[in-house]
């Protein structure tokens, strides 16, 4: 097989633009479907402008398309450099661009649409989720073949993240979408009842866990040391962290499934495993704050160094947050509530989209030849925005579902509810107005950062870098 003497940034580039743009649309559609919570008549009486067909919309756009073009863009550049070699099999990696792209165009006709699996952040009809493991297979032979011929002995930590991403992702899509086909357009799942729900919190928690945490660890561990000039804090450290995690957070689906007929013993199992996952969390926190040492006078004047920094703080905050929701008695207050959505939001926009953006802003001048991206104040100035906006946006909801959780379960002395249903909405209604601002914020950031990466790459043109020939 010819060997190229340059890395295959193409589709690094491809899918780093995409990012951008996915992130956009994915964080429109959540601005209008939290205007439609605030003021419901924003559906305009339109099928395919239904909260109820938006939102998985807005989920598979922010978690697949936003979050899944950063993974690819990152991984296929780190596997590179940290291999000294260029992308096996060019045209198949060109392959994964073009049909992931695919992926997320017939998603974002299928879901307004009302077709869907009813299954969360699996909602696909089955011709998509075929299309989905063709390319997740396609990934996994560039990113493993590309390792397989490295010309470095050592396997850089990154890449042992992206690589249990990749491999995990595979398995939960695969499981959890068997079903039987019954026209182009529908199919019944293999599972039913109980096994169905475990199967599909099994799939769920882990699109979390490893879609959303371990390939974004991934990142972290090759792009903050780089940013910051400084060596990974613990490479011991980071060994620990990746073994137990990946060991751990195969079993936490179950805290989904409280209070439900899911057999007792397993929904404790889960909560058991979701507490121990605090450790090996805040385990890789701490070694990505801590490479930091030495060299804190950075964030003074390196925003993208404070967007990453800044989500690894989020991503502390949102895994101590997470198991504590899942012990029993707090799930009992919790659940159904906002509380969960602001849980969730501390990670997908605090940890996911900032460290995402950090590393697009530390990608985007390499990959045009450019020295630094056109603007750092407007960086500056987003991360800001990004920052405001999150805190805005979770404060809000977890006031909101502590509010919700606590009338629901007040009683009188006779034992009737102390309020109805719709009083709690109604008591809701001034945290979804301040929920809008804070997503109105974070977008208004992303709309600035579009403008800076424009301008960087029309002030650039595409760079060639040369493959590291030196071998350890």
């Amino acid at each position: 097989m010819e060997r190229s003497d340059t890395y295959n940034d193409t589709v690094v580039r491809q899918f780093a633009v995409m990012t951008v743009v996915w992130g956009i649309v994915g964080m429109l559609v959540g601005v209008l479907i939290a205007a439609q919570l605030a003021w419901p008549a924003l559906n305009f009486d339109l099928p395919w402008l239904s909260y109820g067909r938006l939102r998985p919309l807005h989920t598979n756009a922010v978690i697949f398309a936003f979050g899944g073009c950063a993974l690819f863009a990152t991984s296929y550049y780190v596997v590179q450099r940290t291999c000294h070699t260029p992308l096996f099999l060019s045209k198949l990696a060109s392959f994964t661009f073009w049909g992931w792209q695919l992926v997320i165009v017939l998603a974002a006709i299928t879901l307004p649409l009302g077709l869907t699996q009813g299954k969360e952040y699996a909602e696909l009809i089955w011709p998509i989720d075929l299309l989905i493991a063709v390319v997740w297979v396609a990934y996994a032979v560039v990113f493993f073949g590309t390792i397989a011929i490295r010309n470095i002995k050592h396997i850089y930590v990154a890449n042992w993240f992206f690589g249990a991403f990749i491999l995990t992702v595979a398995i939960l899509h695969i499981v959890n979408s068997l079903a039987l086909p019954t026209g182009l357009l529908h199919s019944y799942p293999v599972y039913s009842g109980v096994v169905d729900a475990m199967v599909q919190w099994w799939y769920g928690h882990n699109a979390v866990g490893f879609f959303l945490t371990a390939g974004f660890l991934g990142m972290m561990y090759y792009f903050v040391p780089k940013q910051a000039g400084r060596p990974v804090y613990s490479y011991r450290l980071s060994v620990v962290h990746f073994w137990s995690l990946i060991a751990i957070y195969m079993w936490a689906g179950p805290h989904h499934l409280h209070y439900t007929t899911l057999p007792d013993w397993a929904q404790t199992l889960g909560m058991v495993f979701s507490l121990i996952l605090l450790a090996p969390s805040w385990g890789g926190m701490i070694n990505g704050i801590m490479t930091l040492s030495g060299a804190w006078h950075k964030l003074r004047t390196d925003p993208i160094l404070k967007f990453m920094i800044v989500s690894l703080s989020f991503y502390g905050m949102s895994t101590f947050e997470g198991p504590m929701m899942s012990i029993k008695t707090v799930n009992a207050l919790s659940h159904y509530t906002d509380w969960t959505i602001g849980h969730v939001h501390s990670g997908a926009l605090g940890w996911v989209a900032m460290i995402s953006i950090g590393c697009v802003y530390a990608l985007l001048p390499k990959l045009f030849g450019r020295e630094q991206m056109y603007s750092v104040k407007l960086i500056d100035l987003h991360f800001w925005t990004s920052t405001i906006g999150v805190v805005i946006y979770i404060v809000s909801m977890w006031m909101a579902g502590v509010m919700q959780g606590l009338m629901w379960r007040a009683v009188n002395d006779d034992g009737t509810l102390t309020y109805t249903f719709i009083e709690s909405v109604n008591s809701t209604y001034v945290f979804y107005h301040a929920r809008l601002l804070g997503g109105l914020v974070f977008f208004t950031g992303m709309l600035i950062m579009a403008y800076n990466c424009w301008r960087t790459i029309k002030g650039g043109a595409p760079s060639r870098t040369p493959v590291l020939t030196q071998t350890a």
